[in-house]
């Protein structure tokens, strides 16, 4: 183990995360909030103890996939405890554990919330919350990774450990241009948001917080009733958003080169967005009693599929009162989640196709045993790796999702928000069902409950086994 090299890691994210603090320190300032003097003192912290840690160079650069998963692990840890420090200087989040699962919620674009109402938080508080959301979205290390020229497979390690999907390729030979072409397309579609927002008369400020949420897939609002007191034309502009953020990011590589067929050609995609068409048909013709028009049925219905299958988790209805059809595709859909190489959470479309090909594979070994078929994916044969990880990391997050739901028992709540709860938060997603809908919120869990809950974030948003090596005791022995 290169603990050097992890500790150097995780200096650097240290100091990147106080760096990223400016923008909210700024907008108490603009604001005349006393929030600033909090976002001061954080800051200092991550830039003493980030540089600390990175002041001394590791001695050694080797760096193989273990570090690589670690230093991933460590840095969100680290992230994610020192970016509670403004919720805890400022009195907005008084419970270090309450401050650590928003804090948690936030970077993994969970977007659940213990607050029970956020329009009395100071403007700066509201920014940083949102914007932890657009930090985590596209990962924090593959940004670092631009500032941060590195050579072999170091790169690489990182950006594996980090982005969601079974398998993670190179758009191009070097993984910093990588980097940036994903930050690229990231920040545009960012901009362009904010635009379209701002040209319906919203203010800056809330077209700036609610884009956060959306490119991350966070959920963060800045009203009590997340995005339903906003205009149709914003919940439009917001759900085709939402649905843009959730495609893998390839995809608009593809079609920067000119190669827009090669996009629509990928499964993926047209899985994911056949998924969205079939759901928001289904809960339409469910819901549709419920509201005055089709028009107004549909909105909400894509809106609301939307908003789960990529994770976000906003709302502009109480969707824990439509009908159990509904429900139960709104919850089917938390854990199919979004596309892989995107912002998305959940389980990843790519990996249901992948276990769906191998159930349709292993069902023609049976009628045909002398037949030799590979699974393939956009015309390509899918490496048996692939398919092993897959099936490895179902396995684990079955378990994980299982003692989860059980831990969460003993606070002696319900077993739909129980269970609801353990989706959300593994996927990644926001608010559930029941005593966890999206009119409520998470303060009604124990601190014991709520660490599971920060473990289940941190697992969901890190494909599970970079977390998981921590608690290895090999993982920290030298070889």
């Amino acid at each position: 183990m290169n603990y050097g090299v992890i500790r150097f890691i995780v200096g650097w994210t240290l100091v990147l995360e106080g760096a990223l603090m400016i923008p909210s320190a700024a907008v108490a300032v603009i604001y005349g909030e006393s929030a600033f003097w909090d976002f001061a003192a954080a800051i200092v912290l991550c830039l003493i103890v980030g540089a600390a840690a990175k002041y001394k160079k590791p001695a050694k650069r080797e760096f193989f996939a273990r570090e690589g998963c670690v230093a991933v692990a460590l840095s969100w840890v680290a992230l994610s405890v020192m970016g509670g420090l403004p919720f805890l200087f400022s009195g907005t989040i008084p419970d270090p554990i309450d401050a650590l699962f928003e804090t948690v919620s936030g970077f993994t674009t969970t977007g659940a919330s213990i607050l029970p109402e956020v329009e009395s938080l100071p403007r700066s508080i509201l920014f940083w919350r949102s914007f932890t959301h657009w930090i985590g979205g596209m990962g924090v290390l593959v940004f670092l990774l631009i500032l941060l020229p590195m050579t072999g497979g170091f790169s690489m390690n990182i950006m594996k450990a980090e982005s969601p999907g079974p398998s993670v390729s190179r758009l191009v030979p070097k993984v910093r241009t990588t980097a940036k072409i994903l930050y690229s397309i990231y920040i545009g579609m960012t901009v362009i948001q904010v635009i379209l927002l701002i040209a319906g008369r919203m203010s800056l400020f809330d077209a700036l917080t609610l884009t956060f949420g959306t490119a991350g897939t966070g959920g963060f609002g800045t009203r009590n009733d997340s995005v339903g007191s906003f205009s149709p034309y914003h919940q439009i502009v917001i759900t085709i958003f939402m649905i843009l953020f959730g495609i893998n990011f390839n995809a608009y590589y593809f079609i920067l080169l000119g190669k827009a067929k090669n996009a629509f050609k990928m499964e993926e995609v047209r899985g994911y967005l056949a998924i969205i068409a079939a759901a928001v048909l289904a809960i339409t013709l469910n819901i549709y009693h419920m509201y005055g028009s089709l028009a107004e049925t549909v909105r909400h219905a894509a809106f609301q599929v939307a908003s789960i299958i990529t994770t976000t988790g906003y709302a502009t209805t109480d969707f824990n009162q439509w009908p159990e059809i509904s429900r139960t595709i709104l919850v089917i859909l938390m854990f199919v989640g979004a596309c892989a190489g995107s912002t998305g959470g959940g389980i990843k479309v790519s990996r249901i196709l992948i276990l769906m090909k191998t159930v349709k594979k292993e069902i023609g070994q049976y009628l045909h045993p002398k037949n030799i078929k590979k699974i393939k994916m956009d015309g390509k044969s899918v490496e048996h790796e692939v398919v092993r990880s897959t099936n490895v990391f179902m396995m684990t997050y079955f378990l994980i999702f299982t003692a989860s739901v059980l831990l969460l028992a003993f606070d002696g709540l319900d077993l739909i928000t129980n269970f609801t709860a353990v989706a959300t938060t593994l996927n990644n997603v926001g608010p559930g069902l029941e005593l966890v809908g999206p009119t409520s919120n998470f303060s009604v869990y124990s601190g014991f409950s709520k660490l599971v809950m920060v473990f289940d974030m941190l697992a969901g948003r890190l494909e599970l086994f970079p977390l998981l090596l921590l608690f290895c005791p090999e993982t920290w022995k030298k070889f």
